[in-house]
């Protein structure tokens, strides 16, 4: 289901360059195992990536617990920040939660101090072989604040891991033992970075390329702010903007594009687009814009996707895989793409696509969708359960 945007997500006052440059150190920090903070008032949250925790980080924030005194005047024990879909999956495994818990879109768990760190992985990952989840001595709660709650999940995910952390509450005053100030960030700075992020692209490079089937192409490379991946536009023939331009939106697959995987039908959709669009008017002079956007596995990145993939394997459809890794359904965000289509100049589109999510996202990006091209491939042995998915779980239009 797509979020609707809140136009303050788009006002440039709400976001600065510095917070910019702060969310972008703390995500590297996590990725490489470190500690990172989270402001909000007198309090910051000790937040540490569970995919990334090693014993020695563990312990750290365990002697914060020890020795900082939380908001409700007892020390700062150690918590768990989930996703709501990883906790459901974790009851299958033994944790008990309460029913009458608060209506939210996360789960925050008390860790005893000796856990050790294998566990946390162990919790936050569903790839890992069944343990008992209650036997680890976690249980619910909810005594730190959404926003800081939130905005762990939401560093995680930026980071490319699975959406959980660790997080010690310690008074602001005292962070200048645990952390450094260019891994500390306001927790009200995240609620929009996302979507700002994604639409602040920048042109950087472009160049004529010949494709297969398309030989009058342009590839123009939109590479974000944030330092992430870039994002490609592949014009191919002459756009003529006064009428809609046949578009398609791909999500880059690593494995269906590059290898060929039959697992998906992202390879075909990729290669049949680019035909389309070549062959998209009688005299051979089709013209239109595919963008490749840096979004693989429905925005949760490639380790992620092969992760669903084992879940798959193990009996999960597409959609449950991604919910029992945490993420939601669809994690892809649309405010790129049409970032991209405003900055060559294209305000209509007839897009080319099975997904009607795609139409509503691009539409509530600002963008016309005067028309839903159909864009179907054969299935094959491999794919049929996914495609079947598609159209069941997700409503695409086949």
């Amino acid at each position: 289901m797509m979020t609707p945007i809140d136009p303050a997500a788009l006002d440039p006052s709400v976001w600065t360059a510095t917070c910019l440059a702060q969310v972008e150190r703390a995500v590297a920090e996590l990725r490489r195992g470190g500690v990172v903070a989270l402001l909000e008032g007198d309090l910051a949250a000790l937040v540490l990536a569970a995919e990334t925790v090693e014993q020695p980080a563990l312990a750290t924030l365990q002697t914060a617990s020890n020795g900082m005194t939380g908001a409700a005047g007892k020390k700062g024990e150690v918590r768990l920040v989930l996703t709501i879909e990883r906790a459901q999956a974790l009851q299958k495994r033994g944790l008990m939660l309460p029913a009458n818990l608060p209506v939210q879109d996360y789960r925050l768990l008390a860790v005893a101090g000796t856990l050790a760190a294998e566990a946390v992985r162990q919790l936050a990952d569903p790839t890992v072989a069944a343990f008992d989840a209650q036997a680890l001595g976690v249980a619910a709660t909810n005594d730190v604040s959404p926003a800081l709650c939130q905005g762990a999940i939401e560093l995680a995910k930026a980071a490319r891991l699975l959406p959980a952390a660790i997080l010690v509450l310690v008074p602001r005053a005292g962070l200048d033992h645990w952390v450094d100030a260019a891994f500390r960030m306001e927790a009200r700075d995240l609620a929009h970075w996302r979507r700002n992020a994604a639409a602040d692209l920048r042109r950087v490079s472009s160049a004529r390329v010949p494709l297969e089937g398309a030989e009058d192409a342009e590839i123009i490379a939109f590479r974000p702010h944030d330092g992430g991946k870039e994002h490609l536009a592949i014009i191919i023939g002459k756009l003529d903007t006064t009428k809609p331009v046949l578009t398609r939106l791909h999500s880059e697959c690593f494995t269906g594009d590059l290898l060929g995987s039959l697992r998906c039908d992202c390879g075909e959709q990729l290669r049949g687009a680019i035909s389309a669009i070549a062959n998209s008017a009688p005299d051979g002079t089709g013209n239109g814009v595919l963008l490749y956007l840096a979004q693989e596995g429905r925005g949760i990145g490639l380790v992620n996707k092969l992760r669903a993939y084992r879940l798959q394997d193990a009996g999960a459809d597409t959609l449950d895989a991604n919910l029992q890794l945490g993420f939601g359904a669809d994690e892809r965000l649309y405010q790129p793409a049409a970032e991209m289509l405003r900055q060559i100049g294209v305000g209509a589109v007839r897009l080319l696509t099975n997904n009607p999510e795609k139409v509503t996202g691009l539409a509530q990006c600002g963008i016309n969708v005067t028309e839903r091209v159909p864009h179907v491939f054969p299935s094959n042995d491999h794919n049929e359960r996914y495609l079947s998915t598609k159209a069941i779980r997700f409503g695409h239009m086949f």
